[in-house]
């Protein structure tokens, strides 16, 4: 990959223009509504794009085109597609209470419903999660400056990326707040979707010039072939013809990412809750300039989450179809360690061998669905072994060395792929792992997990910008910058939200009530400044891989810990309006308390029906709560704004059309449709 002078040109103004507008847009006086919800003055078209730009990160871009590249295909779509639907119940079902409360937080509206212990145990969780999140999205964008830099031949440290990621998104939150990260949003939501439809279509351009091309044969077993193509076959109808299996909403019950059983229910929590009541995403819609604008920009964002999957996931099913060996030979690396480590806990296997300074005659004869570990010297040697194919995993002696097993490791793949690439390891992993199960319960001990893998999925996004995309013509730039844009616009929400947070319902509510308008913008920005400053710091930290593999785990756990609690009780609370204050508290303690105890206790259930267990059980005790000790007297939603609150009809029509849309989605790509 190239990077000339006009992708440079494209790039820097892109960036420019992004820091420009965002602080034009802002006002130099500014009250605590005007800082933090933009006046409650946004347009639709602003909300609507604010939101995608907040939720579309390289966690879209780079991990859901990896999923698409694997087994998955476009069930992973269903993130975005249920989201369409989430968000048009988001627009008419949550938000005209919102906007009547006149809040500035999603937990203030805790205390409009419950009481101040509700909103403050809700607000001090989103802070924590936010904070590993600042750290992941900036960490998530540095390393894809670094690897896509590294391609062109350039060197940029995660602390280098981390840094410019930051900077760019403190400048304009920290001075203009939401208003500045509104308009800022606009233009990099615009190019968001701009830059992937650019990759989708020299995608197919690709795919309608090769002469073969590999597919999924079976979602099953995960069994990979290569096909030949027809020379008169149109680039649409070879993906139709590779990707049928693929091209299935719904996965096996059994499906370890995404089974269709999730789809019923345990999907929709993280959904509703994402959506509905995440201070991040739903701070643009508490700063609506009226109940109308509000719902009219969430049913456009619902639109537009129609289409993200076009522009995202299609890409990464056809990047597996043309450099599905690229992505072979890219798992190496992460290879090597793993099966270093197994074949030190595991010396008699016979799957992995291990080679010191290998001829080319010896690396021949070693079985192709046999891994074997080359171990040198020099890095001189390691370039010299790199392409021999994805069983040869080449490694330095001093690594090799290092390699040590963590007591009670299983060893295992993360796609289904790997069994019919190399079907003698995936058996001898199979025995192994009973064994240390076994070993792990006699001795009381917690079993950990190291994985291998086939593919290296989540290079389907460099290999396309890499290999598809016209250089020299700027659209490797502004693509690019679409990256950064999204990875910007995400951090600049989260630092806003978090800011708000720790303002209005920490400081403003229990540490100093009668702070003037002008200090709390003051903190605000300085909130804004220090979390900025902890995501820079986290970010490089999640490059250790001995980190990384926690803080990740906590992060996805974390979100489960209060997401399904909060949803319940924000439900339960606008359902039954005699639920007491205290069924608020219950309700969130209830959901930290089960989601633990099923972690431990049933580690192999999977976490979206986790999720649906705990949501469940919250509703139950607040439940048993209302009935034993009602309210008097239902709770009344007292008028607390200026806005009008007048619902859009325009919105509700479009709304349902999104709704329909969506359903009419999943029933083409079923069984019954393409998949078909």
């Amino acid at each position: 990959m190239t990077f000339g002078i006009a992708d440079l040109l494209v790039f820097v103004l892109f960036v420019a223009a992004v820091i420009t507008v965002g602080l034009t847009k802002s006002k130099k006086e500014q009250s605590g509504e005007d800082y933090f919800l933009a006046g409650r003055g946004l347009q639709w078209w602003l909300i609507g794009f604010s939101l995608i730009a907040a939720n579309i990160s390289t966690e879209q871009f780079v991990g859901m085109s990896g999923n698409a590249a694997s087994h998955v295909g476009l069930a992973i779509a269903s993130y975005e597609w249920m989201a369409a639907i989430t968000l048009v119940v988001v627009a008419f079902g949550f938000l005209p209470y919102f906007l009547r409360a006149g809040i500035y937080t999603i937990p203030e509206f805790l205390e409009v419903r419950y009481n101040a212990a509700a909103r403050t145990i809700m607000a001090v969780a989103t802070i924590f999660i936010y904070m590993l999140l600042l750290g992941a999205v900036t960490y998530a964008g540095a390393v894809t400056i670094s690897t896509l830099a590294g391609k062109m031949g350039y060197e940029v440290s995660l602390l280098a990326g981390a840094t410019v990621i930051g900077l760019i998104a403190m400048v304009y939150v920290a001075i203009g707040g939401l208003k500045a990260c509104a308009w800022a949003d606009l233009i990099q939501g615009s190019a968001l979707i701009l830059g992937g439809a650019v990759i989708m279509f020299f995608a197919f351009r690709k795919l309608g010039m090769v002469t073969e091309a590999s597919h999924v044969v079976d979602v099953q077993t995960g069994a990979v072939a290569i096909q030949q193509l027809a020379p008169d076959m149109g680039a649409f109808d070879r993906f139709i013809d590779l990707n049928g299996p693929r091209l299935n909403m719904f996965l096996p019950a059994n499906d370890s990412v995404l089974p269709w059983t999730a789809l019923l229910f345990g999907l929709w929590i993280p959904n509703f809750y994402y959506w509905g009541l995440n201070q991040y995403i739903t701070q643009r819609t508490l700063g609506s300039a009226s109940l109308a604008q509000g719902q009219k920009g969430i049913v456009f964002a619902a639109f537009m989450k129609l289409i993200i999957p076009f522009v995202i996931v299609i890409p990464g099913i056809i990047a597996f179809n043309l450099f599905a060996g690229d992505m072979r030979q890219a798992s190496t690396t992460d290879n090597a360690v793993v099966a270093a480590r197994y074949v030190k806990a595991n010396p008699a296997s016979k799957a992995v061998n291990v080679l010191a300074d290998p001829t080319d005659e010896q690396l021949s004869a070693v079985p192709a669905d046999h891994l074997v570990i080359a171990v040198v010297g020099s890095a001189e040697k390691i370039n010299r072994l790199e392409g021999r194919g994805p069983n040869v995993l080449p490694m330095l002696r001093a690594q090799f060395d290092a390699a040590q097993p963590t007591p009670y490791s299983t060893f295992s793949t993360d796609d289904k792929s790997f069994a019919s690439v190399f079907p003698t390891l995936n058996s001898e992993l199979e025995e192994f792992n009973r064994g240390v199960i076994t070993s792990a319960a006699s001795a009381g001990a917690q079993v950990t997990a190291e994985k291998l893998i086939a593919y290296k999925y989540d290079t389907a996004l460099a290999q396309l910008i890499g290999n598809v995309l016209p250089q020299g013509f700027g659209l490797v730039g502004f693509v690019l910058a679409a990256l950064l844009g999204a990875v910007v616009s995400s951090l600049a929400a989260m630092l806003n939200a978090a800011s708000t947070i720790f303002t209005m319902d920490i400081y403003y509510r229990h540490i100093r009530r009668e702070a003037s308008q002008k200090s709390i913008v003051l903190l605000g920005r300085i909130c804004v400044v220090v979390f900025t400053a902890i995501a820079i710091v986290v970010a490089p930290q999640l490059g250790n891989p001995y980190i990384s593999n926690s803080i990740f785990t906590i992060i996805q756990e974390g979100q489960g810990f209060i997401s399904p609690g909060i949803l319940a009780v924000f439900v339960f609370g606008l359902l039954f309006r005699r639920a007491p204050a205290m069924a608020g508290v219950a309700g969130l303690l209830t959901n930290i308390v089960a989601y633990g105890a099923l972690k431990l206790l049933v580690p192999d259930l999977q976490f979206l029906n986790r999720m649906a267990a705990c949501f469940i059980l919250c509703f139950v005790v607040m439940g048993v709560l209302t009935v034993l000790k009602p309210l008097a007297a239902p709770v009344e939603f007292k008028t607390n704004t200026r806005i009008d609150l007048t619902s859009s009809k325009g919105a509700l029509l479009a709304g349902i059309l999104v709704v329909l849309l969506t359903l009419c989605f999943y029933v083409a790509f079923s069984p019954i449709g393409f998949a078909g």
